[in-house]
């Protein structure tokens, strides 16, 4: 086989997808190729918060209502607190990766996207990649692989520079929902995370530092979630991701960019990871089209600096369970001020916005 395309995308899951269609939509060429077939399924949250859930529709991605569950906003429990806040103004949605998966495929497949599936690309070439089945030549080469991006080991662009050590596994359970809101139960073992993903389903993440451990020992640190599950039909198998955070020289190189979890990742604390994937493929879709992947760089950077900014905060906070269990009880105690915290988390306020009342009152809660 031999192909020609102007822009080609190694890695088909969401992120690969988006790059798919977004440059799809200005004329562009395309080209998705994956070693897996769809559907393709994945170690995450499956939670998406309402920007991202506002980037699927403005790429006309459409979403049975029998896959997904709505998400009303985050709810923060440990031993002595309970925070919650609301969306200000859209929901979230809650969706196996599956399901997301296949409505990609077909709105890439619509937009005219060319999908290789069972495609093997075994190395980075100037002009394109060398597959198992050929060469593909490209204009432009986006790697959109993953946590563990080969593209960006080729084009040079990997880091070894580490902070953390975390890890996550999943499973899901076929119980109702019992609530409306991502609950994030904080303990001496890490968080665990709850996710409505439909009508009769709910999955759990849980992320850690420290050693490698399985869910079941881990769900043991949370025996209110723990109780609330026990007698629920387990209905997927455990997915875990090791050494969550990953480093890297910049999002592009020569003809070469970075999308999604590729393009860095630090971890899956905030839940931004393919909110952020969805707003990077746009920026690089406008890049392309205006053949200056340095204004992806810029934008990725811009895009980046607010989540990976909170990511190291409640990382040192999580890290602290004194200063964790302060934090909780100050937004408790304050849910105006959660709520605009929240809403700047998920692009709906300006960092900005925070008025010296409310960092003051934050400072205060942390410290007392």
């Amino acid at each position: 086989m031999s192909a020609e395309t102007q822009v080609l995308v190694v890695g088909g899951g969401p992120a690969g997808l988006a790059t798919g269609i977004e440059p799809r939509r200005r004329g562009l060429a395309e080209l998705v190729g994956d070693r897996s077939t769809p559907p393709i399924d994945q170690a995450c949250g499956e939670g998406l918060m309402p920007d991202g859930v506002r980037r699927l529709q403005k790429m006309g991605v459409t979403l049975a209502d029998t896959e997904r569950a709505p998400i009303a906003g985050i709810r923060y429990i440990d031993e002595d607190s309970r925070a919650e806040a609301t969306f200000r103004r859209d929901q979230g949605l809650g969706i196996r990766r599956p399901a997301l998966h296949r409505a990609m495929v077909k709105r890439a497949e619509q937009v005219g996207v060319e999908c290789l599936w069972g495609l093997a690309v075994r190395s980075l070439e100037e002009d394109g990649v060398s597959t198992e089945r050929g060469r593909i030549r490209a204009t432009w080469t986006v790697g959109a692989d993953g946590l563990h991006s080969r593209v960006r080991r080729w084009a040079s662009l990997d880091s070894d520079k580490h902070r953390w050590r975390r890890f996550g596994v999943r499973r899901h359970y076929a119980v109702e929902p019992w609530s409306d809101k991502v609950e994030v139960y904080w303990a001496e073992e890490g968080e665990a995370y709850v996710t409505p993903v439909g009508p009769e389903q709910v999955g759990i993440a849980v992320l850690w530092s420290g050693a490698k451990s399985d869910f079941s020992s881990l769900l043991g640190g949370f025996p209110e979630l723990e109780d609330r599950v026990r007698d629920a039909e387990i209905v997927s198998e455990d997915r875990g991701a090791a050494r969550l955070e990953q480093r890297t020289r910049g999002v592009h190189h020569g003809s070469v960019a970075l999308v999604g979890d590729a393009a860095g990742y630090r971890d899956a604390i905030t839940g931004e990871g393919l909110s952020l994937a969805f707003h990077q493929a746009k920026a690089l879709a406008e890049a392309i089209d205006q053949d200056d992947l340095d204004g992806y760089g810029r934008a990725a950077r811009r895009l980046s600096r607010l989540p990976n900014a909170l990511i190291r905060i409640l990382l040192e906070i999580e890290s602290r369970p004194r200063l964790r269990r302060r934090l909780l009880r100050t937004l408790a105690e304050d849910p105006g001020l959660f709520e605009h915290l929240l809403a700047i988390h998920v692009r709906e306020a300006r960092p900005t916005s925070v008025a010296p009342a409310e960092v003051m009152r934050l400072a205060l809660g942390l410290l007392h």
